[in-house]
């Protein structure tokens, strides 16, 4: 199989699990170097990938593909936003599957509108669904996805257990272990 050579950066927002995850699975595809950024270095996990620590204006800049992985807090809300864009290369693709939020799409769509990037794809928005209007489903080069990001057997097997328990323990007349409180 020859390199992709396209493909010379990809990137995470953190490297443990997620991170990890993904990078095993781009690796046979020749990437030839691993960026990530975070609240501090992770060498330990960054090891098996010789994945490089970088502040998030260097990861912008550098690379070809962006994938953020990171949880949803209150200093990656809105971290994906015009500034973040305009850092990166005109022929780099942004993928989120982290949470909605951590991206402005009025930001991301300004950006891949005026070709300031080449494309995206959001296995999550804000708000999930996306309404039918949204300028975001009106271009090319942007890919929405129904968050199937938890679609692995795994998970399913998961969450159906969390409902039979549920399901049970509601029909005794007990607390539900997960219950959902509105």
């Amino acid at each position: 199989m020859r390199p992709v050579r396209l493909m010379k950066v990809f990137v995470t927002r953190r490297i443990p699990a997620e991170g990890q995850a993904i990078a095993r699975r781009l690796k046979p595809f020749g990437v030839q170097r691993f960026l990530y950024t975070g609240r501090q270095p992770r060498p330990e996990e960054a090891a098996e990938f010789q994945a490089e620590f970088v502040s998030t204006p260097e990861l912008a800049a550098q690379s070809d593909f962006i994938v953020v992985a990171c949880s949803l807090t209150p200093a990656t809300e809105g971290l994906c936003n015009k500034d973040f864009f305009q850092k990166m290369k005109e022929t780099a693709v942004f993928i989120n599957i982290s949470r909605g939020d951590v991206v402005n799409q009025d930001d991301l769509y300004q950006a891949l509108a005026s070709g300031k990037i080449a494309a995206a794809g959001l296995d999550v928005t804000s708000p999930e669904p996306l309404p039918t209007n949204h300028p975001l489903l009106t271009l090319k080069n942007c890919v929405i996805l129904p968050h199937i990001g938890s679609a692995t057997h795994r998970t399913r097997n998961t969450m159906s257990l969390l409902a039979a328990n549920n399901l049970l323990a509601g029909l005794r007349g007990e607390p539900m272990p997960s219950e959902l409180k509105l």
